[in-house]
């Protein structure tokens, strides 16, 4: 059974910082994606960040660039969200997402997902 369990959500004052991990057991993702989507009350999930196995793709959502920073571990099947200067804007649940290809990531949701884990950012 493939588990992806996030952590590292809570409230934070605009222009701080939080750091999201994802914990992946059951299966190993390091031959595919690994990445992050966040819903906001009221709004459809949207893509945040995504990056290759290898770690040689990239990709970031055009409301998070230069503030996130998404790595990974494939040793440890995990994935990390740093994201900093942070706004009321980023408040959502955030949810880990793998599977697939980093590519394919940007463009929609792969097939594996966390249960999500709540980010609030007080103005």
């Amino acid at each position: 059974q493939v588990q992806l369990v996030e952590s590292g959500g809570g409230l934070v004052q605009a222009g701080g910082s939080l750091r999201l991990s994802c914990a992946a057991s059951g299966r190993t993702f390091s031959r595919n994606a690994m990445g992050w989507f966040r819903q906001a009350p009221g709004k459809e999930r949207e893509f945040v960040a995504a990056k290759s196995w290898s770690g040689g793709s990239t990709y970031y959502a055009d409301s998070v660039k230069g503030r996130f920073t998404i790595s990974r571990d494939n040793a440890k099947n995990t994935v990390h969200l740093l994201m900093n200067s942070l706004k009321p804007e980023d408040t959502a649940v955030y949810y880990c997402n793998a599977g697939g290809d980093a590519y394919g990531m940007a463009l929609g949701p792969q097939l594996y997902w966390g249960q999500g884990t709540q980010v609030t950012v007080s103005s």
